[in-house]
């Protein structure tokens, strides 16, 4: 079938008026021999590189084949190619096996091949998986289904193999008295990446939620009008000096601000726990206690503050 300035599945598609599920998409790399090789994905798949790079039949590194080399191969340019008449290696992925009725390039500049069947129209590929996984794919345990979601690296394991041993001439004496070049492997992980991580998924619109064991400080103290009130200094004074003693990491917020400014600081920080002092709450020998995610602040008696911030502590 004719189809001019049509090269991809997008372009195919909207002009035949299919499902990119009906075509069969072709990449071609090199071959181990040096030849052109021919990749068949289905339209809406992509082809993995990093699984074709570990197939004997395909060059490492992975390399595309040169324009000129596919048309020696092909006698068309991509965009018009399929496995019809080719005369080379194909490797299909198990997807495409299950297709009848596909639609592939003719191996004609501006035409493509209609209603293809393997077998009848051109021989049995070789099957592999080469494709990227997709929602909804079968897991490998068979068990469900796969979903694709974000992941974050925090950690990293290379296997160097002899490399760099190689180069340095590391070696060791095996069991037989040879002398054998060693292996290598690097493990990391990264300290920053870890904050940043916990960050991502621990924060609301006001800021950061560090998980306790992560958090810069245990707790915030903080004084209201303590730059007024000699009482408040006193208690918040000394409630930082017992919170300290009792092995809490208290961070006591000192600055002549406004209690918005240090409430939304504390926030910002990601200090799990926060302990509010104020002349009203001594008064009736209270204090405000409120937790980063909780919606709403409670009276604490100053006296069992200590206490009560070890049991939080403790209980995670």
């Amino acid at each position: 079938m004719a189809t001019p300035g049509v090269k991809t599945i997008a372009e195919l598609c909207a002009r035949l008026d299919i499902p990119p599920q009906q075509t069969v998409k072709a990449v071609v790399v090199d071959g181990a021999d040096g030849r052109p090789l021919l990749l068949m994905v289905r339209g809406d798949h992509e082809v993995n590189l990093i699984k074709v790079g570990k197939l004997p039949q395909v060059r490492t590194p992975v390399a595309f084949s040169t324009t000129e080399a596919i048309r020696a191969a092909f006698g068309a340019d991509p965009g018009s190619l399929g496995p019809v008449g080719f005369q080379g290696a194909v490797i299909a992925d198990h997807a495409v096996l299950a297709m009848g009725d596909f639609v592939v390039g003719a191996n004609e500049n501006g035409h493509h091949y209609t209603g293809a069947n393997i077998g009848r129209d051109f021989p049995e590929p070789i099957a592999a998986d080469i494709r990227n996984v997709v929602a909804g794919d079968p897991s490998p345990d068979g068990k469900g289904r796969l979903d694709i979601l974000r992941g974050i690296e925090v950690g990293h394991i290379f296997q160097l193999r002899t490399k760099y041993s190689g180069a340095m001439n590391l070696s060791f004496l095996d069991e037989s008295g040879k002398s054998q070049i060693m292996e290598m492997g690097c493990y990391g992980i990264g300290v920053t990446r870890i904050v940043a991580a916990a960050i991502e998924q621990n924060h609301d619109e006001r800021g950061i939620i560090f998980p306790a064991a992560m958090a810069p400080f245990d707790v915030a103290i903080v004084p209201i009008g303590a730059g007024k009130s000699a009482q408040v200094r006193e208690a918040v004074d000394r409630l930082y000096a017992e919170l300290r003693a009792a092995g809490i990491d208290a961070l006591l917020d000192d600055r002549d601000e406004r209690p918005g400014v240090m409430f939304a600081d504390m926030e910002l920080i990601g200090v799990p726990h926060r302990i509010v002092v104020g002349e009203r709450g001594l008064k009736d020998g209270t204090v405000e206690y409120k937790g980063r995610r909780d919606a709403q602040a409670q009276a604490l008696p100053l006296a069992a503050a200590v206490g009560f911030m070890q049991s939080k502590l403790c209980s995670g």
